[in-house]
Formats: structure tokens, sequence, C-alpha cells
């Protein structure tokens, strides 16, 4: 077994929960509409970001500065991170992952930046909410490959058919979730949240249509309860994130029924897969308390968060189910075979 460094792996955890607040604060900037309250970058009203007052820190501009602040906090913990790996950890893969971790929040603090330089771009913003929860599966999965758990030879390799479906399973769960978070960074920035105002059905139906009537049907419920008109793009949007969420839900469960049904896996992932429901079931709640509540910030923010949680809870269930296979993640740093073999084998 390599050494293993408490700290490190503790301090590669704190990064990951620094990160998955920064995402909240994130959607909260989105969900109050307040990623202009700041127009300038980066600077802040023309002054050093970091001495900007804290009583003038009001409205829009409480949330939007708090999110330039916290996300200077997690570069800075991402490039002590990665410095720390370099001196600590002999595997030359996971010293290039850290250095990938600091490329990539560099890039998202640009992206950042753009965004308000260029008045919030739908493509820009676009790319900024999904690298942001690529940032945080990468420290994620340092912070795994850094575990006592990861590190040790582990039990013998248990390499059942069921095993081998239950790891396909669990990828499938990551990447589903992972699009219906990108679909999901779309709508938002597309202005297609309240396409439609009604849920479980939209526009009155199950499978809704998209013709010219059922706009305008749509649109007179939207001036009824105060709303801009929505086109019929913005509803396919929509509707395609709904349906997005059934093959998250089908995912999820085949990944929890695939894991109880090989005992052998262990009771660890039992527990965790009873977790990941219940994260799907409090997501789709927020889902549509989001709708029902016409994007209450809060709900709407809670929504987001949510979301990455499970998304990085779902990956760490992967990761833990390859660790039971014994198909080390990244073998000789080859990531792309390792992946390839998940989802084969």
């Amino acid at each position: 077994m390599l050494n293993y460094n408490r700290p490190l792996h503790l301090f590669a955890r704190w990064t990951a929960g620094a990160t998955l607040v920064l995402i909240f604060i994130g959607g909260l900037v989105t969900s109050t509409q307040s990623g202009l309250s700041v127009p300038d970058w980066p600077n802040t009203y023309g002054r050093f970001m970091f001495a900007f007052p804290f009583a003038e820190m009001v409205g829009g501009i409480l949330f939007e500065h708090t999110h330039r602040l916290i996300a200077s906090m997690v570069g800075l913990l991402t490039v002590v991170l990665a410095v720390w790996l370099w001196r600590s950890d002999t595997r030359a893969w996971v010293v290039r992952l850290g250095l990938i971790a600091v490329i990539a929040v560099i890039l998202q603090g640009v992206l950042g930046g753009l965004t308000v330089l260029f008045l919030l771009p739908t493509p820009i913003s676009v790319t900024h909410a999904a690298l942001a929860q690529t940032f945080f599966l990468i420290v994620l999965s340092i912070a795994y490959i850094t575990s006592r758990e990861y590190l040790s030879s582990g039990a013998t390799p248990v390499q059942t058919d069921r095993a081998r479906l239950a790891r396909r399973w669990a990828l499938a769960a990551v990447g589903f979730i992972y699009l219906q978070l990108l679909l999901g960074a779309v709508m938002r920035h597309t202005g297609a949240g309240l396409a439609f105002t009604d849920f479980p059905l939209m526009g009155g139906a199950l499978w809704p249509s998209f013709s010219p009537e059922s706009v305008n049907r749509v649109n007179w419920e939207h001036w009824q309860a105060g709303l801009g008109e929505a086109t019929s793009g913005q509803m396919i949007i929509h509707f395609l994130h709904r349906i997005m969420a059934l093959g998250v839900t089908a995912a999820i469960i085949g990944m929890v029924v695939s894991i109880r049904r090989e005992r052998t896996i262990g009771a660890d992932l039992n527990w965790m897969g009873l977790v990941a429901v219940t994260l799907l079931a409090v997501q789709i709640a927020l889902g549509a308390v989001t709708v029902l509540s016409l994007k209450q910030p809060v709900i709407t923010t809670a929504h987001v968060a949510n979301g990455a949680a499970l998304l990085g809870w779902c990956t760490l269930i992967f990761m833990r189910v390859q660790h039971v296979t014994q198909l080390k993640l990244f073998p000789a740093g080859n990531w792309r075979r390792a992946l390839k073999e998940a989802a084969t084998t």
C-alpha cells in the first residue's frame, strides 16, 4: 500500500466541500439575477476585490461579490492541493490530476469574468456552469484517490457478472446526471425554467404539443401569472429536462438494485445507494416546487446544489464499486482505458 497521508486527504475533502458551497452560491447568483450586479471584473466597482467594504455589499452585490470571494478561496485551496500532491504523492498521474484541477479552476475564473464583461452570453454562462460540475468531480476524485480505502490493496476482487453490472449502472448514473445538469444549465440560462408552470403536467398534458396554438395557450397562462412569453424553443428545452429526469431515475434505480443484488460488494455501498435514492427524491421534489413556486430563488438554488451533491455522491459510488472490483481508477494514468473497461467488462 502507498503511504496514506491523512492531512492531505482531509484537505482534499475540504476543497471538494468548498466547491459544493461555491456551486450553491453560484446558483444563488443566477436565481436572484445578480450576475451583473457588479459590472466590472476582476475589480469590484473599480476597487481591489478583497478591499471592497462589507457595508456596500447589499442586494445583488452581496450575492455576486460573495461568489467571487468564495471562488478565490477555492482557487487558493486548489493551488495548495496541487502543490501538496506534487511534493508528497509519488504517483505521476495524481500530480497531473492536481495540475488539471488548477488549470480548470483558473479557466473557471476567466469564464466567470467573461460572463460579466460580455453581459451574460448564454454559451459562456452554460460552459461556466458545466465546468463547475467538472471541476467538482476532479477535486472529488482527488479526495477519493488519496483515501486510505483507495490506497489499500483491499480484499479479494469481486468479479461476478452482477458486480460488473453494478459498475456499468453506476457509470450510467454519473453520465445521465452530468448530462441532466448540463441541460439544466441550458434551461436556466435561456430563460426556459418556467416555460411550463404546471407539474407533473406540461401545459396541461403529459406529452405537450409545441404547435403555435399550444404555445399561445401556455402564454395565456403566463400572462395571467404575470410572466413573460415563452417560445417553442424554450418549451422544448424544458420538456427535454423533464424527460432526462426519467433517464436519471432509471439509472439510479438500476444502480441501487444491482448493488443490492450483489451482496459481496459490501454493506457500505448498500447504504450509499439508499442515500442516492433519497437525494434523487429530494431533487425531484425541489424541481417540482421550483416550477410551482415560479422559481423562488432559495428553492431553485437548492435544486442546483442538490443536483451537484447527487452527481458527486453517485461518482463516489462508482469509484467505490471500481475499488471493490479491483479495477483501479486511471490504471497507469490511462483514464480512457479505465472508463472503457468499466463500461464494457
